[in-house]
């Protein structure tokens, strides 16, 4: 098997870069001839959902020492429960099927969301394993470190692999290209770690709202709008203040930490260990002036991995090479263009920015309001698209930084720039629930898919703010940093396990 992985990544390795790149450029021609003929408008906007998760161990060990330790999650398990390998081998995600931006279309992605969910948490449960929604494990394996799991790698006839990475072949070809740095380094406060391979990404899960707009060559101004809220509902979801002790260094105090550390860490882990010096693969995205743009973007983004392409029946097929090419296009909000058939084609926009959620009704709220955003703010052409970019880019990782406590700037609807908390998601939470209630909502359907984010505001309590308020408390009553990180994360999980199909964050304030 490990020979066989390391063959098919020199496989890929192999792969004529230059012509890689010729048809990725021609695969974008097709593409925008598809956009001119109206191939990729449809009816009305779509919505989708990507959940990731991790798994840990749960019921084979006692509650001291070893339990909801990271847990590697058997193919097999995989299969049956119809979840997507990722990255990692403890890593499991969810993709929902596209429904109409509705009221009945938003209560089927939760409804298949909680039906699929419920479903793998009986089948983990038989296999001593718990699926966690969370943004940041900090629990390595049990009798293992977080440092040892991340950086386990073997070489066979000089290829690099990691030992706890899944088998997809792209992954392990991260780590083996002419272009591949040395070792993949985390860049955080007072964290100090770095491996031989993409493995350190894995340390990270999130949630990916969708929005397929009805017409393509709209989209431009929807991703602007995308931008200007990136930033807020990043300070709403945060989620990862706290590494694995051991990826500390060792001089670093628990006040330190506390103090330094970022209130969304899953930022600065995926931006440092993907990108290279002279090429910035995961950022904040610049403004796109035309839906062509958007396309070129794409196509003329530096490859990591060239990789063959097979082109089969689908309408999608035709632009192949550069559908492979946007598997590696990583920024905070990106446009993606595909469809299994010309009338299924669309263009969408993935929202990146927000870590996986304590709860269901948490993740499905974000979906939410990330649709109602999208409906509302462009059709009342709202002002804060006037924000500037570096405005809105300096929000996005002030945000990731501070959470809720951070300096954003917003512009009200009346036209006023603000820096006042409460004005700015007065008026984001309002807009989205109108934009719900525009999209056929009741007003009490909008406002219950809202209010855990009001909640939050008006509580100023993220998941990030919960999590440093448990370690506080622990370190007061004398815990080393490390127990008081586990026992956090622990009390996490607990709670989740209460809550997370039919609960909310709200009931854990």
């Amino acid at each position: 098997m490990t020979a066989d992985l390391a063959d098919r990544v020199r496989d890929v390795l192999d792969v004529d870069a230059e012509a890689f790149e010729a048809q990725a450029r021609a695969d974008a021609e097709v593409v925008k001839e598809g956009l001119h003929d109206g191939s990729f408008d449809n009816q009305q906007a779509i919505v989708g959902l990507e959940y990731e998760f991790y798994a840990v161990a749960d019921g084979r060990w006692r509650a001291d020492d070893g339990a909801y330790a990271l847990s590697r999650v058997p193919r097999r398990l995989l299969e049956l429960i119809g979840f997507e390998k990722e990255l990692g081998l403890h890593n499991a995600e969810m993709t929902t099927s596209p429904q109409p931006f509705s009221a009945y279309g938003l209560r089927a992605q939760e409804s298949e969301v909680k039906a699929r969910l419920a479903a793998a948490l009986d089948c983990a449960r038989s296999e001593g394993m718990r699926l966690v929604s969370d943004a940041l494990w900090t629990i390595p394996p049990a009798g293992e470190t977080a440092r040892g799991y991340l950086a386990d790698a073997i070489e066979v006839d000089g290829v690099r692999l990691a030992t706890n990475m899944s088998d997809a072949v792209r992954y392990h070809a991260m780590a083996n290209g002419p272009n591949a740095p040395d070792a993949m380094e985390i860049d955080a406060p007072h964290v100090s770690f770095d491996a031989p391979t993409v493995m350190p990404e894995s340390l990270i899960t999130s949630i990916q709202p969708h929005f397929q707009v009805a017409h393509a060559a709209d989209l431009p101004q929807y991703f602007s709008y995308a931008l200007r809220v990136a930033g807020p509902l990043l300070a709403l979801g945060a989620n990862s203040p706290f590494f694995p002790p051991d990826l500390y260094e060792p001089g670093a105090t628990a006040e330190e930490i506390l103090a330094d550390g970022w209130d969304e860490s899953r930022i600065t882990v995926f931006e440092s260990v993907l990108n290279a010096e002279n090429s910035e693969k995961v950022r904040f995205p610049c403004d796109i002036e035309t839906v062509e743009e958007a396309v070129d973007r794409v196509a003329q983004d530096p490859s990591v991995v060239p990789m063959a392409v097979s082109r089969g029946d689908r309408y999608d097929d035709r632009f192949a090479t550069l559908r492979r090419k946007h598997g590696t296009f990583w920024r905070w909000v990106r446009p993606v263009f595909d469809g299994a058939t010309r009338s299924d084609a669309n263009a969408r926009i993935e929202f990146r920015p927000i870590a996986a959620q304590p709860t269901v009704r948490d993740s499905i709220a974000f979906q939410a309001t990330f649709a109602g955003l999208m409906e509302s703010l462009p059709r009342r052409a709202h002002p804060v698209e006037g924000l500037s970019w570096g405005t809105a880019k300096e929000n996005f990782y002030a945000a990731a930084r501070d959470g809720l406590d951070a300096d954003l700037t917003w512009v009200t609807n009346a036209g006023e720039a603000t820096t006042n908390t409460g004005e700015l998601y007065d008026d984001l939470l309002d807009h989205a629930a109108d934009g719900l209630e525009s999209a056929g909502f009741t007003a009490e359907e909008a406002a219950y898919y809202v209010e855990p984010l009001r909640r939050r505001v008006e509580t100023a309590t993220t998941p990030a703010a919960w999590k440093r308020s448990e370690v506080r408390t622990r370190l007061d009553d004398g815990d080393s940093f490390e127990t008081a990180v586990s026992g956090m994360q622990r009390t996490y999980v607990e709670r989740q396990k209460e809550t997370l199909l039919e609960g909310c964050f709200t009931g854990w304030i």
